[in-house]
């Protein structure tokens, strides 16, 4: 089964509320097999909507990523992101 990657473009409109969901969806993508390869560091926008912080984790498949978005724990952090950030998100399969 392969890997999948969780990748998001954010802009960050509450910074307050939104290190609050960064501190509470860590723990939570983890538990979910989750590992962060990139998470708002330097970048080059080439195309498209610039946002500011782009996260990339890599989790064991595809089911695992969605599973980690639905559960819980990662609602809950969420709840934090709702209002303080614009955000895309998807989850991606690798190539094999």
């Amino acid at each position: 089964m392969p890997s999948a990657l969780w990748i998001a473009h954010v802009e960050v409109t509450d910074s307050e509320a939104y290190g609050k969901y960064a501190k509470a969806a860590g723990p939570a993508i983890a538990a979910h097999g989750g590992v962060f390869l990139a998470r708002g560091g330097r970048y080059v926008q080439l195309e498209g909507n610039d946002r500011a912080r782009n996260v990339v984790a890599r989790f064991p498949s595809l089911e695992k990523a969605v599973e980690c978005y639905h559960s819980a724990e990662y609602q809950a952090a969420l709840a934090h992101a709702k209002g303080a950030s614009l955000r895309d998100l998807v989850v991606v399969e690798e190539v094999e």
